[in-house]
C-alpha cells in the first residue's frame, strides 16, 4: 500500500503478464478483466476472509451475529501520477454500520459525521416521528375512535328498527283505509267517522315521520361531537406528518446536493442535477452510496487513472435476489445508471452489448410450415421481437420471409438468450387460435437446460411468485406480496460430471421463470450455465426450448416438434 494514500492498494503478486484493456469497463454488462480477478481476490484473503469488522455477512451459520447483511464490494485498477498500477477497493452502503474504514475509498459525502447537518435534521424528522407515534397511540384517541364506531353503529340499529316500525305502520294504515273506504261505499260507515279516521292515520304518520327526524338528529348530534374531538387529533397528526414531509424533502434535496460527482473533464454534477428527468425529480434511496461511484469519485478527486472496475457479491444472498457469493455483477440500473453516465463521459468507454447487434450472422432454421403456421429454431443471442436499439429480431427476419402473412406472426416469445422452438403464425386466424391455446396453457412446453451442479432428487415442482426489481430491470425479484404465480416442474435428464441437464416444463410463462427458478435458493440453487443476469456469464445460456406441443389452428389434430441444443 502506497504511504502517501491509504486507499491506493499495490498487487501482492506479480501482474506483468497481464495486459491493460484498451478501454474502461462498460460497467453494465462486462467480463471482469483479470487484473480485476486478481485484485477482488487479493481484497478477499487480505480483508474479507478474516472479517476484522466483524459484520455478519452470513457466510458462518454457528456464529449468527444477527441480521445477515451480504455486500456488494468494488475494485478499481488505477494508475497514480508516478504511473504506478494498484487498486482501490469500495463496499456499496456501510459496512458494519460504518462509512469510513480504511484502506476502503470514503462515501462521497459522509452523513454520519457527528453534529453534521443531517445528524440534526434527521434528529428534528425522528422527534416529529415519535410525536406522531404518541398521538396515534394515545389511548384517549382509542377510546375516541371505538365511541365513535359504537355510536354509529347504535344509531343504524335504532334508526333501522324505527324504520321497521314505521313500515309496518304504513302497511296497518293502508289496510285500515282500504276497509274504510270499502265501509263507505257500502253505507257501513258515515261521512264523518270516515273523515275523523283519516285525519287520525294521517297524524299518526306524520307523528311517525317526527319521530324518525328526532331520532335521526339526536344521533347526528351525538356523532358529530365524538367526530369532531377525533377530527382534533387527528388534524394535528396530520399537521405533523405535514411537518415531517416537507422537512423531509428539505433535507432530501440538502443531502442529495452535497453529493458532488465528478468526471474525467473536471465536471462536477450534484443527485438533484444528474436525477433532475427523474420520476418526481427525486434520486432512488441510496443513490451514490454504491461502490462503482464511490471508487472513480475517489480516482478523479486524487488524480488517478481509471483502468478497469468490477464488483463482486460477498456473503449470503438476500432472499427475494440472486446473489452468489463471490460471484461478479453488473453496476444497478436505478441508482448507478444516471450517475455513471455522467462520471463515465469523457472516457474510452467498452462498447454496450444493447446497441450491438449478436445475431448479424445468425441463421433462423425452419423446421415446419404450412398455409397456417411456421415452426422455427431460433439462436441464441436473437431478438424474438424488434428492440428499441436493435431492430434484426426473429419478428423482422418473419416478415421478410412471408411477405404475404397476415397479423402479428409473433405468438409467442424467448429470451434473447435463449434458443429453441418458435411458433409463428402466418394469418391473424392462426394466431388467434394458437393465442388462446397459450392464454388456456394447453400448450405442452419443454425446455432443456444445463445447470451448475446436482440438484437434489430426480424431480420436483417449483412455485415462486416473480416480479420485475424495480431497481434493477430487467432483473425478476421473488416476491410473495406483488408477485405473480409461477410454476416450474423439473426433472434430471442426465448428468455432465458436475453439471446436470434438466428437462423444465413451465406452466406459467414469467419474465427470465426458468432462470429464476433453477438459479434462486429457494428453487434449485443451481444456476443455468452461461446465465449472466442470475449465474456467470459464459459463452452462452445454456437454456433451449426443446419441444412443443399443440392443437393445430385449422385441423385441430394434435402436432409436436423437437429438436435438440448444442450443448446436450
Amino acid at each position: 500500500m502506497a504511504v502517501n494514500d491509504p486507499c491506493f492498494i499495490l498487487f501482492n503478486g506479480s501482474i506483468a503478464e497481464h495486459s491493460l484493456p484498451e478501454s474502461f469497463t462498460f460497467p453494465f454488462y462486462y467480463q471482469p478483466h483479470t487484473l480485476c480477478i486478481q485484485a477482488a481476490e487479493q481484497l478477499q484473503q487480505d480483508l474479507l476472509d478474516t472479517n476484522p469488522w466483524r459484520h455478519n455477512f452470513g457466510l458462518d451459520p454457528e456464529n449468527d451475529r444477527g441480521m445477515v447483511i451480504g455486500k456488494m464490494f468494488g475494485v478499481l485498477i488505477v494508475k497514480n501520477q508516478q504511473d504506478k498500477l494498484g487498486f482501490l477497493a469500495a463496499f456499496s452502503g456501510k459496512l458494519a454500520d460504518q462509512n469510513i474504514l480504511p484502506p476502503f475509498v470514503p462515501p462521497v459525502f459522509d452523513m454520519l459525521t457527528k453534529d453534521s447537518f443531517f445528524s440534526v435534521e434527521n434528529k428534528q424528522i425522528n422527534d416529529i416521528n415519535q410525536l406522531i407515534i404518541q398521538h396515534e397511540t394515545d389511548p384517549q384517541l382509542t377510546r375516541l375512535v371505538d365511541l365513535l364506531a359504537d355510536q354509529q353503529l347504535h344509531s343504524e340499529n335504532e334508526l333501522a328498527q324505527l324504520r321497521s316500525v314505521i313500515i309496518e305502520s304504513r302497511k296497518h294504515r293502508k289496510d285500515q283505509r282500504e276497509q274504510a273506504d270499502l265501509a263507505l261505499a257500502q253505507h257501513n260507515m258515515t261521512t264523518e267517522a270516515f273523515t275523523s279516521l283519516s285525519i287520525e292515520l294521517s297524524r299518526q304518520s306524520v307523528q311517525q315521520k317526527f319521530k324518525l327526524a328526532e331520532l335521526k338528529q339526536h344521533w347526528a348530534i351525538k356523532v358529530d361531537h365524538t367526530q369532531q374531538k377525533v377530527d382534533t387529533r387527528q388534524q394535528q397528526i396530520n399537521q405533523l406528518k405535514k411537518q415531517r414531509k416537507q422537512l423531509s424533502n428539505q433535507l432530501q434535496k440538502k443531502l442529495f446536493n452535497q453529493y458532488q460527482f465528478l468526471n474525467v473533464l473536471a465536471e462536477s454534477k450534484d443527485l438533484n442535477t444528474i436525477f433532475h428527468d427523474a420520476p418526481n425529480h427525486l434520486s432512488p434511496a441510496g443513490a451514490g452510496e454504491c461502490a462503482a461511484p464511490k471508487l472513480l469519485q475517489y480516482a478523479f478527486q486524487h488524480q488517478l487513472t481509471p483502468i478497469a472496475m468490477a464488483e463482486f457479491w460477498w456473503g449470503s444472498s438476500p432472499k427475494s435476489e440472486i446473489k452468489q457469493h463471490k460471484n461478479f455483477y453488473p453496476a444497478c440500473h436505478s441508482k448507478c445508471r444516471p450517475i455513471l453516465a455522467h462520471m463515465l463521459k469523457g472516457m474510452t468507454v467498452d462498447p454496450d452489448p444493447l446497441l450491438v447487434n449478436t445475431a448479424v450472422n445468425k441463421h433462423i432454421e425452419i423446421v415446419y410450415q404450412d398455409k397456417d403456421l411456421a415452426i422455427i429454431n431460433k439462436p441464441a443471442e436473437m431478438l424474438s421481437v424488434a428492440g428499441k436499439n436493435v431492430t434484426d429480431s426473429v419478428q423482422t427476419r418473419m416478415k421478410q420471409l412471408f411477405p404475404q402473412a397476415t397479423g402479428p406472426l409473433i405468438v409467442h416469445r424467448l429470451d434473447m438468450s435463449t434458443s429453441g422452438l418458435m411458433v409463428i403464425a402466418l394469418t391473424k386466424d392462426a394466431n388467434k387460435a394458437l393465442q388462446q391455446q397459450f392464454i388456456n396453457r394447453t400448450v405442452i412446453k419443454r425446455y432443456i437446460a444445463l445447470v451448475d451442479g446436482k440438484p437434489k432428487g430426480q424431480n420436483g415442482t417449483i412455485n415462486l411468485p416473480l416480479r420485475v426489481d424495480l431497481n434493477d430491470r430487467p432483473k425478476q425479484l421473488v416476491c410473495y406480496e406483488h408477485g405473480k404465480q409461477a410454476e416450474t416442474y423439473w426433472e434430471v435428464y442426465k448428468h455432465k460430471g458436475a453439471r446436470t441437464l434438466l428437462h423444465l416444463y413451465p406452466k406459467t410463462g414469467r419474465t427470465h421463470q426458468l432462470r429464476m427458478h433453477c438459479a434462486h435458493h429457494q428453487g434449485l440453487g443451481l444456476p443455468i450455465v452461461g446465465d449472466d443476469l442470475y449465474g456467470v456469464q459464459q459463452n452462452r445460456l445454456h437454456l433451449h426450448a426443446a419441444f412443443i406441443g399443440f392443437n393445430h389452428p385449422t385441423t385441430d389434430a394434435w402436432i409436436e416438434f423437437n429438436t435438440f441444443a448444442d450443448f446436450e
